[in-house]
């Protein structure tokens, strides 16, 4: 292929992301409850996570956010598109289904850290939180 589209056909995706696999939370609500769960530290984010009760909607669903310490709209904007590319490539193969994931950025870190050690920390700590320890 010549790496034209065709005429009438879209344009890429910059990320590829199947609809089905990934939800993104929206209610404050999924956030509180996301809170009160289990968290784990890494240098570039904070991931918070929850496993959903059987009644509730099966798949995984992910939230993020980035308090004004992550720096002014621009900078926090930045922050939380990285950590959605992050989200898209790890939470897919190592995300469990029927839980709820938040990614809180972190100021200074989360935007300038290499994108590859971004995922990895997000690896890491998914490991963490879906270890057995209660």
């Amino acid at each position: 292929m010549d790496g034209k589209n065709q005429p009438g056909e879209p344009p890429p995706a910059a990320s590829v992301c199947a609809p089905e696999s990934l939800t993104v939370l929206r209610k404050r609500s999924d956030f509180l409850k996301a809170a009160r769960a289990r968290r784990q530290g890494t240098s570039s984010m904070m991931v918070q996570a929850r496993k959903r009760t059987p009644d509730e909607t099966a798949g995984i669903r992910v939230g993020f956010t980035c308090s004004k310490k992550v720096g002014n709209a621009v900078a926090r904007n930045r922050a939380k598109r990285r950590l959605r590319e992050a989200a898209r490539a790890v939470l897919p193969v190592n995300g469990h289904d029927g839980w709820d994931y938040v990614l809180i950025g972190r100021a200074e870190t989360t935007a300038a850290r290499p994108y590859e050690a971004l995922l990895d920390d997000l690896r890491y700590a998914l490991r963490k939180v879906h270890s057995s320890r209660k």
